[in-house]
């Protein structure tokens, strides 16, 4: 027996975000495809494995319908100071991200 649902309740695929540049990106262009949806954050201790894993896990599944949604986050112990732009070129630069990096 499952829950009722509620007339607030949203879709993923029907919510408007924010690239890393500040150009707005509607999900449902994701619509069909499997979504890790994931915080990041360049400061914590588990950001050196967390970054190699995610982008093997890209690498690996990028072709069979697999994306992964980055946003950074600095609500936890304010370990993500940076602009969400200077985390996109941190990723990139250092992880070699392929996968989208939003605005926090």
């Amino acid at each position: 027996m499952g829950a009722a649902q509620s007339a607030d309740e949203k879709s993923l695929h029907e919510f408007n975000v924010k690239d890393s540049k500040g150009n707005e990106v509607n999900l449902s262009a994701y619509e069909g495809k499997v979504l890790l949806v994931v915080n990041v954050a360049s400061k914590c201790g588990f950001t050196e494995e967390n970054y190699t894993q995610l982008t093997e896990l890209h690498d690996r599944y990028k072709d069979k319908g697999f994306e992964i949604l980055a946003f950074p986050c600095n609500q936890f112990l304010r370990q993500e100071p940076e602009t969400s732009q200077e985390v996109e070129k941190f990723a990139c630069k250092r992880f070699k991200v392929e996968f989208p990096i939003f605005q926090k």
